[in-house]
């Protein structure tokens, strides 16, 4: 097996030095196991490195007229595409203050006139070697970033349908669209971002929350797999002890998310955000709401945030037990619970953004098969006088 580390082909060695004697010399002694470029100033060299095919060494003399070793380092060293390329000092000044500074400039050796064809030889291979290896572990590397990204990100892809698959199983059960997940997910998306910017909300809402509360919120209803099937899938309004046993949804669902948490042993704020929404979406503003009837700002951000997506969604779509509302009357309505229902801020956010919010529910749309499967599934065993058109506060 070839070592990658081996010099393969002839490199590219560029002699820099105004004396033509010098440049003679070194010609003759590298042509052999190298190909030579010369440049008799600094300005020059400068030149030839900015070509394309750029040199993989530099042998460059200090002591030269109008631009000096000194600096034509320095210029190489400032621009990042030259920056790694190895320079060694080749100079008559052989004082140790003089080698000092060519080294803390970014050269990689210092060799003196006049000079020893073996130790220069010796000198440029071994730099060539280390440069070698020095581009072959940065390759390698990117090389294993890409790979890792490329599989962190199939990683997540597959996490991501598994979550939508287990909120699927609760939409499965429950008479929401098919598509509810998804839309949800988008609108809490659409609002975090228009608020992403906000005095209340910037230090929450980064770019990685938000992210994480996207991928969290197909499980604001998970709870609703533990609801018996008489509360789930009655048509028309709950009774008082039905409503009370639905409510259980919330806790039930955050329950759930906690001994995945616990098995997974993972302190992760996927888990923090889906415990939020899952038990506190149906919190309201005013404290009205349930499980524990949190009121304004101790009600978790997520959770507000579904709370729009989530009512929104719930009343632009058909369910068995009500017609579909317009987008215009589900603003409506949305507007009327500023204050009340929802976080006064997030509602403005919302009314700038209904066109957006009506956008992607058109983009996720559920098909007509999908609803009219869903109304004949639970209306079957239910009487057509039974099936009250109206919205369900649950």
């Amino acid at each position: 097996m070839n070592n990658p580390l081996e010099l393969s082909g002839k490199c590219t060695v560029l002699v820099v030095d105004d004396t033509p004697d010098n440049l003679s010399l070194m010609s003759n002694l590298l042509r052999t196991d190298y190909k030579v470029k010369l440049a008799t100033s600094g300005e020059r060299a400068l030149q030839i490195v900015a070509g394309e095919s750029k040199p993989d060494l530099i042998l460059l003399d200090i002591m030269m007229p109008e631009m000096d070793g000194y600096e034509v380092l320095r210029r190489l060293q400032f621009n990042p595409e030259t920056e790694d390329i190895p320079v060694i000092f080749l100079t008559a000044m052989s004082a140790a203050d003089d080698e000092s500074v060519g080294l803390e400039l970014g050269a990689v050796d210092y060799i003196t006139k006049p000079i020893n064809p073996a130790i220069v030889m010796a000198r440029v291979r071994n730099h060539l070697q280390l440069k070698r290896a020095r581009d072959f572990l940065a390759h390698h590397n990117n090389f294993l970033e890409q790979e890792i990204a490329n599989r962190t990100r199939a990683l997540a892809e597959l996490q991501d349908a598994t979550i939508r698959a287990m909120a699927s199983l609760a939409e499965t059960r429950d008479n929401e669209t098919g598509n509810h997940i998804r839309r949800t997910q988008h609108y809490v998306e659409a609002l975090a971002r228009k608020l992403q910017d906000h005095p209340r909300f910037k230090d929450e809402l980064t770019n990685t929350a938000i992210e994480t509360i996207f991928k969290s919120a197909p499980l604001h209803d998970i709870g609703k797999v533990g609801i018996p099937d008489r509360i789930l899938l009655k048509p028309g309004k709950l009774t008082p002890e039905e409503f009370e046993i639905m409510k259980t949804h919330t806790t039930l669902g955050r329950d759930a998310i906690v001994a995945a948490e616990t098995d997974a042993m993972l302190d992760n704020p996927f888990f923090r955000y889906a415990k939020e929404i899952t038990y506190s979406h149906q919190e309201k503003w005013d404290g009205s709401g349930y499980p524990e009837g949190l009121m304004g700002n101790t009600i978790p951000l997520s959770a507000r945030l579904m709370a729009v997506a989530d009512v929104y969604d719930a009343l632009i779509s058909e369910r068995v037990y009500k017609s579909a509302f317009t987008h215009e009357t589900a603003v409506e309505i949305i507007r009327d619970g500023r204050g009340s229902h929802f976080d006064p801020d997030m509602v403005d956010a919302f009314l700038v953004l209904s066109e957006e919010f009506r956008a992607i529910a058109q983009r996720f749309a559920d098909s007509a098969p999908v609803l009219q499967a869903q109304v004949e599934r639970l209306a079957a065993d239910v009487p057509a006088e039974r099936i009250e058109l109206t919205v369900r506060d649950e």
